[in-house]
């Protein structure tokens, strides 16, 4: 039973402290979502700013998970490449290594749990404020504390070896295989990482058990390097479902790592004696010796480990990623209603989120004006017998257009979840009313469509001449559709006014108008029969319709200013 107590005692321990690091990890980026954001979408070819964006946001947010995962969307949505995005990896896994050092000079040398109760107290304060940031702010305090708190009962849950020095024995099984036992605790420290989804867990972990003479430190340093393949699983768990050049990144990741602990492994032993020169240099004494050393020597070794990797294959970027362009090959072709920027595993990132869902709305964009290319032909083609192909091409359009407003929807919907930016909340609720008129316009694609079916069953036929109107109609919207997706390309950053869009969506009116009286005159004139001209000006106004849709999405992006 006071197995199980212990047992218990040290997960709920690692609970607190990851919860914590959670907080602290949400807080940050709630707090300095933006300025990552245009950090990240302002990158540049020089790999060294690459290597130190990465360095610098990993140190801020405390987790290169996040980072990484934030890099894999960024590629996702076509912001970084793939070149660019293995620099940014190689500087996160350089940022991990701040974790280390905080919780080895602050979490052991003083007894920072001491403070945690008063800073939650001062955390709180600022979560009953009615500001976001300064709520963001309190949450930033009150994870900062509790990953401490769990710190240190992480340490208080530890057994006393002196009390309990069966523990000791058991570990000594698994330390007296020489090499072996180093693999061994490399894939310890590996499975540990991929069950907690927190390297930083698994590092405060390793460092209570090093400090406290539980393994020594050859084996806190293979749990080190298995640390280091276990975080990688994350990037590639968000990859997984996500295109070609993002599920490429995160492989690239798990190269970088691999090839690191490879090297590492082979010169092991000359390694580490290294790593206790340095240690023993700055006066914290030798890590092989004395257990209280111990954590200096794997705080040391990690990032020792992770500059010399970065610094060794940085200059292989480009064979990097002709590897993995190599083992994860492009597919040929792809359907025109696949997603490709939101496809899910990446809402931890909530605020860097939206510029994915702003591509992937382009997209959507993109698939409404497709959409009235088919419906050119099928005003041309409505007497022919392909037309009953291109009714179902239309339909299938309007059940498409109904399934990516439904996931974009879905995605905004977990953005707004967390903790975001005034900005950000703008900017969700104009992707809602964005979303919400190009589906609007997938539905008039399928509308016209369906007037035109009836055309067919009734016999009516419409001459030479309405089809040349209809096809200057469907000119104007096309003119129209572009403005739309310029202005969706821009973005509310960059557009100062929307009057492209107005202008096109006047020509329309105006041209609406002009078909109208023309077609009371033609009945007057019996220039063709009353139902063709039903079917005639149903098209007519239902483009017309489509065109106010278009505006819409323009009207939206200009709001959010």
């Amino acid at each position: 039973m006071s197995i199980a107590y212990q047992v218990l005692k040290v997960l709920g321990s690692l609970g607190l402290f990851l919860y914590g690091m959670t907080l602290l990890s949400e807080g940050l980026q709630k707090v300095a979502g933006d300025k990552m954001r245009s950090i990240l979408a302002a990158m540049t070819s020089n790999s060294f700013k690459r290597v130190l964006t990465g360095l610098f946001i990993t140190a801020i947010i405390q987790s290169s998970s996040a980072t990484t995962v934030m890099v894999v969307s960024f590629v996702n949505a076509g912001l970084l490449s793939l070149a660019q995005s293995v620099g940014v990896i190689m500087g996160a896994n350089i940022g991990t290594t701040v974790t280390a050092w905080i919780i080895s000079l602050l979490g052991f040398k003083a007894d920072i749990s001491v403070l945690s109760i008063p800073l939650i107290g001062f955390g709180f304060v600022f979560m009953m404020s009615k500001s976001k940031k300064k709520k963001s702010i309190g949450e930033l305090i009150i994870g900062f504390a509790l990953l401490f708190l769990g710190l240190s009962f992480l340490k208080n849950s530890v057994p006393d070896l002196k009390s309990t020095p069966e523990v000791l024995e058991f570990l000594k099984e698994w330390t007296s295989f020489g090499f072996l036992s180093i693999v061994i605790f490399v894939i310890i420290g590996t499975l540990l990482t991929i069950i907690l989804q927190s390297s930083s867990a698994t590092m405060a972990l390793t460092l209570v058990m090093c400090s406290y003479g539980w393994i020594p430190f050859e084996m806190a340093a293979a749990m080190v390097l298995g640390e280091n393949i276990g975080t990688t699983i994350t990037a590639n768990i968000a990859a997984s479902i996500a295109n070609v050049s993002a599920r490429r990144a995160a492989l690239a990741h798990s190269v970088f790592n691999l090839f690191g602990v490879a090297w590492v492994l082979i010169f092991f032993a000359p390694i580490l004696k290294l790593v206790s020169i340095i240690t023993v240099s700055v006066g914290a004494g030798d890590p092989f010796t004395n257990s209280g050393s111990t954590l200096y020597g794997v705080s040391f070794l990690h990032t020792l480990f992770n500059i010399t990797n970065t610094l060794i294959l940085v200059w292989f970027t480009p064979q990097i990623v002709k590897l993995v362009s190599y083992v994860i090959k492009a597919p040929k072709t792809e359907e025109v209603f696949r997603l490709q920027f939101i496809q899910g595993g990446i809402l931890n990132t909530a605020e860097l989120s939206l510029t994915q869902a702003k591509h992937e709305i382009v997209n959507f964009a993109r698939l409404g004006q497709r959409q009235f290319e088919y419906v050119r032909t099928a005003i041309k083609d409505c007497d022919k017998e392909s037309f009953e192909g291109l009714f179902t091409k239309l339909e299938n359009y309007e059940q498409i257009t109904d399934r990516v407003e439904l996931e974009i929807a879905n995605y905004l919907n977990g953005i707004s979840e967390g903790q975001i930016s005034e900005e950000s909340a703008r900017r969700i609720q104009a992707m809602y009313t964005i979303i919400s008129e190009i589906e609007s316009i997938g539905d008039s694609g399928y509308n016209i469509a369906r007037i035109l079916q009836r055309k067919k069953v009734y016999n009516s036929k419409f001459d030479q001449e309405m089809v040349k109107k209809l096809d200057h109609m469907l000119d104007l919207l096309d003119n129209s559709f572009k403005h739309m997706i310029y202005n969706l390309e821009l973005g509310y950053t960059k557009i100062s006014n929307i009057s492209n869009a107005e202008d096109a969506e006047n020509s329309i009116n105006e041209y609406r108008n002009h078909l109208k009286e023309e077609h009371l005159l033609n009945l007057e004139k019996n220039v063709y029969n009353y139902q063709t001209g039903v079917f005639y000006m149903d098209v007519v106004a239902e483009c017309e319709k489509v065109g106010d849709y278009i505006i819409n999405v323009s009207e939206a992006i200009i709001e959010i200013q």
